[in-house]
């Protein structure tokens, strides 16, 4: 797919991204910089793609001293500095919705450090002195024309082995194809992924997950081995056949999609163990693990309704994530979606028929399992549209 802008030549680029990214309304102005400084990345990226939001992210090389630059800029300019990388070098600044990264130069020249980077397409810089030009040395502006994703080097990758993931994730987030040499080198290197610490790699999985592409994002990493170390799927041949279809939402409103789509992309992939070793959250693990359980559930009912007992069961557990098993077993929940945008329905957002204290009250029971059990069979009454009343809870204590 190509990208949605025309991408200029590299002699009008300079030019026209200093039209782009407007520096005079920068929250700090680029003369109190030092010299050498050079906007690199992802921001001079997305500027020629035309993407760039009001607030974007400003990426800065600068030539040394980039921790205490980013201490006197935020004690000036009143923000705050965040140390992202002692042994490295990198700080952040942050004023206001403005975050302005810093990382001091690698190598002899600002070309040299671009050379060290993931991908070729990352790899340009536009110095902030006046008139300078768009530093591109890797070819980054005809890859960004032809909507691929090349590595710059196969050593760059070993590097730090999350750019393998990182490939296909910007693949998925820009809607460009991966160079075939480079698909070559990641499927290579797969099995160096599991040396980058669980944390970095389960917030590139995130990403990938977020994106509009996502699904075949994460199709491809898959492809490509990088999530072999921690697949779990929910049927062995079916995530390459699902994941496509999770790229349009569909019947979801678009702020449902953006809350749903991830995590039934991740559930998808990955259990509870696996987001474990991963690191993720015990809230992240529990999500998917619920997610994961009734979508096996529904499987195995092969379109029968489930007892009403495990339906109450499912709608609480999945009270706030019924669009992701809406998207991950259509065929089973026809009509649920509806039913869950109505917040009275009693089944898909179930609520306590009647408190405890009423009924030990009225009834003279005390608190102890049989109390418990007439709560739920209260709460099954309620859901299901049948008398749930104190003298509905009379009856029942008879029965």
């Amino acid at each position: 797919m190509r990208p949605p802008v025309e991408v200029p030549t590299k002699a009008s680029a300079a030019d026209r991204l200093r039209q782009l990214l407007t520096p005079q309304h920068w929250p700090l102005p680029p003369e109190v910089l030092p010299p050498g400084c050079a906007l690199v990345g992802g921001t001079v990226r997305d500027a020629l793609l035309g993407r760039l939001g009001p607030h974007p992210d400003l990426d800065l090389v600068v030539p040394a001293g980039a921790i205490p630059l980013a201490r006197q800029l935020a004690r000036r300019f009143r923000g705050t500095a965040v140390l992202l990388d002692a042994e490295r070098d990198m700080a952040r600044v942050v004023l206001g919705p403005w975050t302005i990264d810093l990382a001091a130069q690698e190598g002899a020249s600002l070309e040299a450090d671009l050379g060290r980077r993931d991908y070729c397409l990352n790899a340009m810089a536009l110095p902030l002195a006046a008139d300078a030009p768009l530093l591109d040395p890797c070819g980054g502006l005809a890859d960004l024309a032809g909507g691929q994703i090349r590595a710059v080097g196969e050593a760059n990758l070993l590097a730090d082995p999350l750019r393998l993931l990182r490939g296909p994730r910007l693949a998925a987030q820009l809607g460009f194809d991966l160079a075939p040499a480079t698909r070559e080198l990641l499927a290579r290197h797969a099995s160096t992924l599991p040396q980058v610490a669980p944390e970095r790699v389960l917030a590139e999985l995130e990403k990938l997950a977020h994106c509009p592409g996502g699904s075949q994002g994460l199709g491809q990493a898959l492809e490509l081995g990088l999530l072999a170390p921690w697949l779990a799927p929910l049927n062995a041949a079916a995530p390459l056949a699902l994941l496509p279809s999770l790229a349009s939402p569909g019947p979801l409103t678009a702020p449902e999609a953006s809350g749903a789509l991830p995590l039934a992309r991740l559930a998808l992939l990955f259990d509870a163990g696996a987001l474990g070793r991963l690191r993720a959250s015990r809230k992240w693990q529990q999500r998917c693990g619920r997610l994961r359980h009734w979508w096996e559930q529904l499987a195995q009912a092969q379109g029968q309704a489930l007892p009403e007992a495990a339906q109450l069961r499912l709608c609480r557990e999945l009270e706030a994530d019924m669009p992701a098993l809406v998207l991950l077993a259509p065929s089973a929940t026809v009509g649920w979606l509806q039913r869950w945008r109505n917040p009275e329905d009693p089944l898909f957002h179930p609520r306590p028929a009647l408190d405890g204290g009423s009924l030990q009250q009225e009834l003279g029971l005390a608190p102890g399992p049989e109390l418990g059990k007439l709560l739920e069979k209260l709460a099954l009454e309620r859901a299901f549209g049948r008398p749930c009343d104190m003298n509905s809870a009379r009856s029942l204590c008879r029965d």
